[in-house]
């Protein structure tokens, strides 16, 4: 065969290969030996993947699952690379999921950490105002949180601001007790280890790239497994749940899906603070939120290791696994470059989105942000320091997508997938609870 002719059929034989592996790891899952069709398969290991695995198998002890994760361990992204705070349920909208699930998820998680011995400290949250405008808003957050059944929230006065935080000023502030830190990923492991030990499987560096009906299965009374497929294996499955994050859209579309709601990927970045200065900062000190804008803004962050995390900004990233200003993806960028949602939102925040582009570039400007809270604070007092990617999901209108979405697709395979598309923050705190919730979905749509 020539060159050009070899050339020609390598996209085929990229195609075929996967077919071929997944054909005979068919036929010999049914020659008689002990491996089996798995009867879930749950896509992406990080928070809400794990909660739900081990609420399914909990539920579900005969059925075989697995999961599948792309990277070499689990929870490497968004549940790796988040703040670690444990939320109490204060800024969401009565009544509605976020809220119900949050404060649910918070009771459930203390419970777990409790009885697993996973260290962490409930050091409590002040959300404090600066001018009368946001006093104001003090007092709708303390309405709403009781009204969300958030527990023991208290208004603070001025004069007694110093009480909760030594260096701290403000002219109200409201006091959430129960707002806690902990280390996710230490969470998502026991979470994966609960499931393993009652007899789910865990692959690793298993990237999913596609999903097809296993053809040779055809003509029997029953569907044939869907092939989860990777660059090099497969994994048959009867059905398929996804909570792949920063990837949700793109497992949508596989299954035939709509591309909206799309990912848009947002680095948030944070600096430290020196530890000459950590003792300023005792508990989780943030700002009143501005309801013009998506994000909560600047805040003071205790870690479980003893580091004070400040931020974080929120600033486009140019790869969904974009953590620095280097981290360019071509695929990602043109992606994002088609959706004409995402040009809505940039002419929609053009001005807070350029002043947190500078802020980012030259970060000793956040401080002063900080110094409103804590003015001891200075910029030789901080570094840079990490940084994470919230996945944000985006509609074709540019507008933030600020609510669970599943989503199914087409055909013989899309009923039998399950895609979960968006699971807004907070998702960790949230995560036993929002796992009781896609399982009850699960076993009401797959009949388990």
């Amino acid at each position: 065969m020539s060159k050009m002719g070899t050339n020609a059929m390598a996209p085929l034989i990229r195609r075929i290969i996967p077919q071929l592996h997944c054909s005979c790891y068919h036929r010999y899952f049914s020659s008689g030996s002990q491996c089996t069709v798995y009867d879930l398969v749950i896509v992406g290991g990080g928070i809400v993947g794990c909660a739900t695995a081990r609420e399914m198998i909990m539920r579900h002890p005969n059925l075989k699952m697995a999961i599948v994760e792309k990277e070499n361990a689990l929870a490497k992204h968004q549940t790796g690379h988040n703040s670690g705070v444990v939320h109490a349920g204060i800024y969401y909208t009565p009544g509605s999921m976020k809220a119900k699930l949050c404060v649910e998820g918070l009771k459930l998680s203390y419970e777990y950490f409790c009885k697993n011995n996973i260290p962490h400290k409930k050091i409590g949250k002040l959300i404090v105002a600066q001018n009368q405008d946001q006093v104001k808003r003090i007092d709708d957050l303390f309405d709403r949180g009781t009204k969300n059944n958030v527990p023991d929230l208290q208004i603070v006065e001025k004069d007694c601001i110093s009480k909760y935080e030594p260096k701290c000023q403000g002219e109200k502030a409201l006091w959430s007790p129960w707002t806690g830190i902990v280390d996710w990923t230490i969470v998502c492991q026991h979470f994966a280890n609960d499931f393993q030990k009652m007899g789910g499987e865990i692959f690793l560096n298993f990237e999913v790239t596609g999903f097809t009906e296993m053809a040779e299965s055809k003509g029997q009374s029953e569907l044939s497994p869907i092939s989860v497929q990777s660059k090099n294996r497969c994994i048959p499955a009867k059905n398929v749940l996804t909570c792949a994050g920063l990837h949700s859209d793109r497992l949508a579309v596989m299954t035939g899906c709509d591309l909206s709601p799309r990912i848009i990927p947002f680095r948030g970045e944070y600096l430290l603070l020196s530890e000459s200065k950590r003792h300023l900062s005792t508990t989780n000190v943030y700002p009143v939120p501005d309801p013009r804008f998506p994000f909560l803004g600047v805040h003071f962050t205790p870690r479980m290791n003893g580091d004070i995390w400040l931020g974080p900004n929120a600033v486009l990233a140019f790869a969904r696994e974009g953590y620095t200003w280097f981290d360019v993806n071509i695929r990602d960028c043109i992606e994002m470059a088609k959706f004409p949602g995402l040009y809505k939102l940039c002419f929609r925040y053009f001005i807070p989105g350029c002043k947190e582009v500078i802020k980012s570039i030259f970060y000793p400007l956040a401080v002063k942000d900080l110094q409103k809270f804590i003015p001891e604070v200075t910029y030789k007092d901080v570094k840079r320091g990490p940084a994470g990617v919230r996945a944000q999901a985006l509609d074709k209108d540019g507008k933030l997508v600020d609510d669970f979405v599943f989503d199914s697709g087409t055909g013989t395979i899309g009923n039998r997938v399950l895609h979960c598309r968006n699971a807004p923050s907070p998702a960790a705190t949230s995560s036993m609870a929002i796992a009781k919730f896609i399982a009850d979905k699960l076993d009401a749509d797959f009949k388990f």
